[in-house]
């Protein structure tokens, strides 16, 4: 019989006992907490280097269904995590909604820059789906070969974040012309908002239904907005996100990443409706541990940098994470995505480590 944490949650039916991660989705505390990493199908993998090669560009690689398969199930095979998450990428919606989308090696997205209000308003009302059906091919590719234990998770960007690389044509490092486009021309953004949110709805709806088991929401550029404008344009358009979700999928469970929201987590936690919360590496294990581990699961927070550097820094990462958040239900993870110059075998002594194996 599962240990049961202080949270109210639903009956664990079939599905959810033969799997770790969504038994802790659910509330139950593991022993072992079940683990996986963001990114993990990434450049740290010789065999998905190999792939990488033979795709052409990236975008290419996100939308054929034969290889994003088969990038997404590498890791498992190799490190057998308790969880995959699809190999794709949080442009693919707006590509879809029209917007040209590319990836310049070594210096990440490049879009269209939405620059003004008739920009804004430029955008289509609705996803193309015969863009985004290889993505549905893909989960359902990926689910057909999983191990019956691991969970399948499928992912969308959340709308404020979309919409940040959407109107700057790329990343920066305070996301200001989102911030500045949105505060000048508020309902034109608004309207953008509200076609992210319709087709990130959608297009997570269509994974579930191909046979992702649960569903992670990445704010990553949420701490770039003041508590006044995270409220507006964080919480509130990802609350109809998720409740659009659970409109046609009642039972889905859904993770949110509100990077770098810090002490406004408990209220994106409440009114969002999210199921659990990835934790950055930075945040307070304290306050987390306290004021959102109390309310909902919480997974991550393991810093990258100290996975690349390996030996007993990581020994000691593991451990203080593991400690710090023993005491309700907890998916062990990094605070971030693993950087490409990590060593496998680093990989290798951390699943040791929280699996209380001996490295080798």
């Amino acid at each position: 019989m599962l240990e049961r944490c202080s949270i109210s949650t639903p009956k664990l039916d079939g599905s959810y006992l033969e799997k770790p991660l969504l038994r802790v989705l659910s509330g139950a505390c593991e022993p072992v907490p079940p683990v996986w990493m963001m990114r993990q199908a990434g450049r740290y993998l010789p065999e998905y280097r190999a792939v990488r090669a033979r795709a052409g560009s990236f975008l290419e690689l996100c939308f054929n269904p034969e290889l994003a398969a088969e990038v997404t199930l590498q890791p498992i095979r190799r490190f057998g995590f308790d969880a995959a998450i699809l190999f794709s990428d949080i442009l693919v919606i707006p590509h879809a909604l029209g917007q040209t989308v590319r990836f310049v090696e070594g210096e990440g997205p490049r879009l269209n820059p939405l620059i003004d209000a008739a920009a804004l308003n430029s955008v289509r009302r609705e996803a193309d789906q015969a863009v985004l059906a290889p993505v549905y091919e893909t989960v359902r590719r990926v689910k057909a070969q999983l191990p019956k234990q691991v969970t399948l998770i499928g992912f969308c960007g959340a709308p404020w974040t979309v919409a940040t690389y959407m109107v700057a044509g790329r990343g920066t490092p305070d996301q200001m012309p989102a911030r500045q486009l949105a505060a000048s021309e508020p309902i034109a953004f608004g309207r953008l908002i509200d076609k992210i949110v319709d087709a990130s709805a959608r297009y997570l709806v269509h994974q579930l239904e191909a046979g992702a088991d649960c569903l992670q929401i990445f704010d990553t550029w949420a701490g770039a907005l003041a508590p006044q404008q995270f409220e507006r344009w964080g919480v509130e358009p990802t609350k109809r996100l998720v409740d659009k979700v659970r409109e046609r999928c009642s039972d889905a469970k859904i993770i949110g990443f509100p990077r770098g929201a810090g002490a406004q987590i408990p209220r994106y936690v409440g009114e969002t409706g999210v199921d659990a919360i990835s934790l950055e590496s930075e945040i307070d294990r304290n306050f987390a541990a306290a004021s959102i581990q109390s309310l909902v699961p919480v997974q991550g927070n393991l810093n990258p940098q100290v996975l690349m550097s390996g030996g007993e820094e990581l020994d000691r990462g593991v451990d203080d994470v593991m400690t710090a958040f023993a005491g309700g239900p907890f998916i062990f993870n990094l605070g971030h995505g693993i950087l490409p110059q990590t060593p496998i075998a680093h990989v290798e002594r951390m699943l040791a480590r929280v699996r209380g194996q001996r490295a080798t």
